[in-house]
């Protein structure tokens, strides 16, 4: 890995991440993917739609290849690791693969000449002997060996005068020797030779009848060796005749390892791919950084070419510069991320550079704010780069540095650079603010419990809440007071103002939110309403359809009764016509009697008996006493039964001017005239000949819906605006 990845992994705290990515690499490699970014992120794609295991561990197989080259003699061990990387091609070629994909596998064109190699291995890597008898016979000599000697350890141990000098009951392989692990004292028991010491004074020990059984082996284990490096040898040399095959093969596995390490990675963790282009804005949607355990998704608009982070100390600006260089840089590299992947776009940038560490220390005789103008120095000759400044106004005076910074910011925004700063110096936001390609962003405050949010609201400058932040952290109330106090009750309001602009932004932000979502239904029930509309007319198609077909028959029949020469085939013919007609049901209308006189009648709300009418008005005796002449088409039947008489005191009030209110405010114009409706039934039914109606001024919808109302109303005598002092245009005063 080259040193300026590593760097930006330390920086971006992506060591973590990296360690679990390189754990599903075949063998480690650079992590940059050489070539077209595009057909690599398209290749991985493509793999990540298929199912298939991943390649064995290998080894870097260039110094074979160079030994190769110079004729040399691979050993069989080394052989294999080519034989595992060439049968893993094999494999995918049994799978169902994506077009682009299966080309990619299908150029692995293995010559017959290294089958020969690829037959002589077992899939774990041991010889398949039955390839060679000599060998064969060999291994089967040899494995007789192995079991006498395991016998003969075996029966050593279970000697009682051995026994007792045994510190375990095992067999140790000290310097590739079988032995017992012994007390002193053993040679008056056991005959053998000292292989070694243990670190506690035991002593290694290989019995004289194991010796002898591996003296007599020695022989096919040399006549074995000869064999095997002959097969070195000649495999050796068909590599060779084929070297460029396997430089080939062994490139193409890297490739391909990329991929698969990627995809398997990207599994693992349930993220998602996203490739960067040169042309995309930077936007972010629900990324969450990898270093987090339970981080809060973040969605930010970076497209602009400064985005200025400020706010609350420790409410997550650095880790928000973090997660936006963190997201390029991972795009850069191919791989992948807990990221919304359809709703995001990540700009490709010819560098990254992250100035967030103090360069101060012990070992660098450089001040910090010297060190930070080294870092800028160095990124005034970049172009079209991507520059993270965490505190840009680390190491000096804030206010001298702000004139400073802003020039340097602006050099770098005609070099095409996208600039991403944390700071809490509101003079060079504000310096900042009025540039239509500078994106403010603050770190949002729980006031009420006094802590941050780890939250962002774009478009605003946030305040830096030191005092809270150094209360919650231990301080003093009486030191944090006497420090609000030295700040001024000036430079207070103006935090307390930016925090109310803040709270602003973050109310109009939730009633978008709202809007949004509101839209979003209203959108669904006129996609429901579209969809019925179109299963009804295909219905009303069909039923039209059975109707012509029947009406088609029952004519033809018709046709041929008109035809029909005798009486009875023309009713036979003109029965079936009938037939064939399709059936309706008899309706039954019921005609509505006209009122009379002396009907029980329903008006609006209020049920009371005709006691007198015309052609087109009835006298209406209510029962609650009142009288009142109302045209018939107002009125309806009602079933309510008479009620009993009784007794009752009725208590008139006398007409006051203004004395019952009714207020519409915040009412829909619907909701408005129905309980407008009831109010002035209510009002005629006790007797008031004035009322006073609130509707309020707003958009003048409500104002307008009461007027056309009150206009068409029978009872309503005339109506008018309110005097100033009872609500002025925003009331009706309404004589009945």
């Amino acid at each position: 890995m080259s040193s300026y990845a590593t760097s930006m992994i330390d920086k971006l705290d992506l060591q973590a991440y990296m360690r679990g990515f390189e754990s599903f690499l075949a063998r480690p490699k650079p992590l940059f993917i050489e070539g077209d970014q595009n057909r690599h992120l398209e290749m991985i794609q493509a793999l990540d739609s298929v199912e298939f295991n991943p390649p064995k561990a290998t080894v870097d197989l260039i110094p074979s290849i160079n030994f190769l080259r110079k004729q040399g003699v691979i050993t069989l061990d080394v052989i294999f690791e080519f034989v595992k990387i060439i049968r893993y091609f094999n494999y995918l070629k049994t799978l169902s693969l994506p077009a682009k994909l299966f080309d990619f596998i299908a150029d692995v064109h293995v010559p017959d000449e290294l089958r020969e190699i690829l037959d002589f291995y077992h899939d774990d890597g041991m010889i398949d002997d039955s390839c060679d008898e000599t060998l064969a016979s060999i291994n089967s000599f040899l494995e007789k060996t192995y079991k006498n000697i395991s016998a003969d350890m075996n029966a050593q141990m279970q000697k009682e005068s051995v026994q007792e000098f045994l510190v375990d009951r095992q067999v140790h392989l000290h310097q590739h020797q079988e032995t017992l692990l012994l007390k002193a004292g053993f040679n008056r028991t056991l005959e053998g030779t000292i292989i070694g010491r243990s670190p506690a004074g035991y002593f290694y020990v290989q019995p004289n009848s194991v010796a002898k059984i591996k003296k007599q082996s020695e022989h096919y284990i040399q006549e074995k060796e000869t064999l095997l490096y002959s097969y070195a040898k000649k495999f050796s040399s068909i590599m060779l005749t084929w070297l460029r095959f396997l430089e080939f093969v062994n490139k193409r596995f890297d490739l391909l390892d990329h991929y698969q390490a990627r995809v398997c990675f990207a599994r693992s963790k349930n993220y998602e791919f996203i490739g960067a282009k040169k042309e995309a804005p930077l936007i972010l949607d629900r990324f969450c950084h990898p270093a987090l355990s339970n981080p809060k998704p973040v969605t930010i608009d970076a497209s602009k070419n400064v985005v200025m982070i400020t706010g609350v100390n420790a409410g997550g600006k650095t880790m928000l510069l973090k997660s936006i260089l963190t997201a390029v840089f991972l795009a850069k590299y191919l791989l992948p991320m807990k990221i919304s992947a359809a709703t995001s776009s990540i700009k490709s940038f010819k560098e990254i550079a992250a100035v967030i560490d103090d360069p101060q220390n012990v070992n660098n005789d450089i001040s910090t704010f010297a060190g930070r103008m080294q870092e800028f120095s160095k990124m005034l000759s970049f172009k079209g780069a991507l520059i993270g400044v965490d505190e840009i106004e680390l190491g000096t005076d804030s206010d001298e540095a702000a004139s400073l910074f802003k020039v340097i910011l602006e050099e770098l925004i005609a070099k095409d650079s996208t600039i991403i700063v944390t700071t809490h110096h509101k003079r060079l936001a504000a310096l900042m603010a009025d540039r239509e390609d500078v994106t403010l962003i603050a770190a949002l405050y729980d006031e009420l419990n006094r802590q941050p949010t780890y939250e962002f609201l774009q478009g605003s400058i946030g305040k830096s809440y030191a005092f809270e932040t150094a209360l919650r952290y231990g301080i003093h109330n009486s030191l944090v007071k006497r420090a609000i106090d030295e700040y001024g009750e000036d430079q207070e309001k103006l935090s307390e103002l930016i925090e109310k602009s803040s709270e602003l932004e973050r109310s109009l932000k939730a009633k978008h939110k709202e809007i949004d979502e509101r839209l979003a239904h209203i959108s669904k029930l006129e996609q429901v309403i579209e969809d019925e509309r179109d299963s009804l007319h295909k219905e009303v198609q069909g039923a039209k359809g059975e109707l012509s077909r029947a009406y088609s028959k029952a004519i033809g029949e018709a046709k041929l009764a008109a035809k029909a020469h005798k009486l009875k085939e023309t009713h036979r013919h003109m029965n079936k016509a009938h037939e064939n007609l399709p059936k309706k049901e008899a309706k039954v209308i019921r005609k509505e009697e006209p009122l009379q006189v002396n009907d029980r009648v329903r008006y609006l709300t209020n049920i009371g008996v005709i006691s007198d009418m015309d052609k087109k008005s009835a006298m209406v005796e209510f029962e609650s006493g009142m009288r009142m002449r109302v045209k018939l088409h107002e009125l309806t039947r009602s079933n309510v039964p008479k009620p009993k008489p009784k007794k009752v005191k009725i208590n008139k009030p006398k007409a006051s001017s203004g004395a019952l209110k009714l207020d519409l405010h915040g009412l829909r114009s619907e909701e408005a005239l129905e309980k407008l409706d009831q109010f002035l039934s209510d009002a005629l039914l006790q007797g008031w000949d004035e009322v006073l109606v609130f509707h309020g001024i707003g958009t003048g919808k409500l104002a307008f819906a009461v007027s056309n109302y009150l206009k068409q109303h029978p009872s309503v005598v005339s109506f008018k605006d309110a005097p100033p002092h009872m609500g002025g245009y925003g009331a009706k005063v309404i004589t009945l």
